[in-house]
């Protein structure tokens, strides 16, 4: 093997939202629709955005401080109405597919790491066809959520790939 294809990491795990998937402005103009819609504070484009990432109710508890404990569950609710109502015009970047067709290629395990549900993620995939694709995947609902690093862990352990090589 020629040293420059060589490979540096064995695993290399994406998060989805504003990384793979050109989401980051509909996640957070649903971030303030819900609050609006709940009676809270909007935050600002910056502070909803902040929260991408992050396992929902943690995100939402965090972008809307004043918004109480007890209407969290509300406030889910109609952060999930207003991004599903927008998701269909959410496409992957450009240059993603060439990209991950080219990390395959090379004979990288590819996972994805992500605040999204698992029942969200896997709707996500079969949109934009990328079911089988990844060799694996976390989700918030299935683990801790980021920022903590028991994703990566988990999915380190899965493929017995170590953390310098991922």
């Amino acid at each position: 093997m020629v040293a420059s294809q060589v490979r540096q990491f064995d695993l290399i795990a994406f998060d989805w939202d504003g990384t793979l998937f050109d989401s980051t402005a509909i996640i957070t103009r649903s971030i303030q629709e819900a609050v609006r819609d709940v009676g809270g504070t909007v935050p600002s484009d910056a502070a909803a955005s902040y929260v991408i990432g992050m396992d929902l109710t943690a995100a939402l508890a965090h972008a809307a401080p004043d918004v109480p404990a007890s209407r969290h569950a509300a406030l889910g609710a109609r952060f999930s109405h207003h991004y599903m109502a927008h998701q269909h015009d959410i496409s992957l970047f450009a240059g993603v597919l060439p990209m991950l067709a080219a990390l395959k290629d090379r004979q990288h395990c590819l996972a994805v790491a992500t605040g999204k549900s698992r029942r969200g993620l896997n709707e996500t995939l079969q949109a934009v066809e990328l079911h089988g694709v990844f060799d694996g995947s976390r989700t918030a609902d299935e683990t801790q959520g980021k920022p903590h690093p028991r994703m990566l862990h988990e999915l380190m352990r899965e493929f017995g790939v170590a953390p310098e090589r991922t």
